[in-house]
């Protein structure tokens, strides 16, 4: 009878545990309620965020930024580039980067064809970019 009993009281008081869980509520101070609606509305308008990208070349060259990057979209089909004028540079980057450790990544596979690439933090990046 008793090895019967051990686990029928194991069972009993596993699941009326549960209940107890089920019953905890969490009083939050009206404070921390409107921070966090705020935080929440101020996230929603932006339409921006930060990121990574890896800069593969920069010149002031026209004719040969346009050569280099359609070299860089054949070789990587499924790489985003991304290109800016800062006068007098155009810039060529590659990859949409949530984090740097990502772009890290990818930047050790791209330097074996362009030593001179680096990585480069993209204060415009639009969020959509970052789910490829």
């Amino acid at each position: 009878m008793k090895i019967f009993a051990i686990p029928f009281l194991l069972l009993f008081f596993f699941f009326s545990g549960n209940n107890v869980l089920a019953q905890i509520a969490i009083e939050e101070d009206p404070a921390v309620e409107r921070m966090m609606t705020s935080y929440k509305e101020v996230n929603k308008s932006k339409r921006t965020v930060e990121g990574w990208r890896i800069q593969i070349f920069a010149t002031a060259d026209r004719q040969q930024f346009d050569k280099i990057k359609r070299s860089f979209e054949y070789r990587y089909p499924n790489i985003s580039t991304n290109w800016v004028h800062a006068k007098p540079y155009f810039k060529l980057r590659a990859g949409a980067f949530a984090t740097k450790l990502e772009a890290t990544r990818m930047l050790h596979v791209l330097k074996k064809e362009y030593p001179q690439a680096y990585l480069a933090v993209d204060n415009q990046m639009n969020p959509l970019e970052l789910l490829y």
